[in-house]
C-alpha cells in the first residue's frame, strides 16, 4: 500500500455519519428487526457517535498508564548505565527532550481539538440562526395583516 493509500484510508469520513439521517434511521429499524442488539447498537452510534474520537482518545490515555508501569521495568533496564558517561548524558538529555517534545504535542492536539469543537459549536450557532431568522417572516405572516382603525 502506498503512502497516498494510506493517507486517504486514514482521512476518509465513516460511510455512515452519527446522526438522524434516513440512513441511519432505516438501519436502525433493520436492526431492530433482524436482531434486536443491532438496533440498539445503531441507536446508540446515532446518540453517542460524535463523542467516539474523544473517548478512544481518552481509553488510550487511560491504558497507556495502566501499562506504563509494565513498560517501566522494560524502559528502566534500557535506562541502565552504559558506562560511558558522555554517552549517557548525551541519551538522558535527548530522552527528556523527547519527552517535552511528546508533551508540547499532546498539549497542542488539545489545543486544536477545542478550537476545532468551538467551530463545530460556531457552524451550529450559525446555521441556527440563518434558521430563526427565515422562520420569523414565516412566523410574522401567520398573524395576519394589521388593520389600523382609524
Amino acid at each position: 500500500m502506498t503512502t497516498s493509500h494510506v493517507h486517504a484510508a486514514r482521512s476518509c469520513k465513516p460511510a455512515i455519519r452519527p446522526d438522524w439521517t434516513p440512513a441511519t434511521i432505516g438501519l436502525m429499524v433493520l436492526g431492530f428487526i433482524v436482531f434486536w442488539p443491532l438496533g440498539l447498537a445503531m441507536l446508540a452510534y446515532i446518540i453517542w457517535g460524535d463523542r467516539l474520537p474523544v473517548l478512544k482518545r481518552d481509553l488510550n490515555r487511560a491504558t497507556d498508564s495502566v501499562f506504563s508501569s509494565v513498560r517501566g521495568g522494560a524502559s528502566q533496564s534500557m535506562r541502565a548505565r552504559t558506562g560511558n558517561v558522555a554517552f549517557d548524558d548525551w541519551r538522558e538529555a535527548e530522552l527528556a527532550r523527547l519527552e517535552a517534545e511528546r508533551a508540547r504535542l499532546e498539549e497542542m492536539r488539545d489545543e486544536f481539538e477545542d478550537y476545532a469543537r468551538e467551530l463545530r459549536r460556531a457552524k451550529d450557532k450559525e446555521e441556527f440562526d440563518r434558521f430563526m431568522a427565515n422562520r420569523k417572516p414565516r412566523d410574522s405572516n401567520r398573524d395576519g395583516p394589521t388593520i389600523d382603525a382609524e
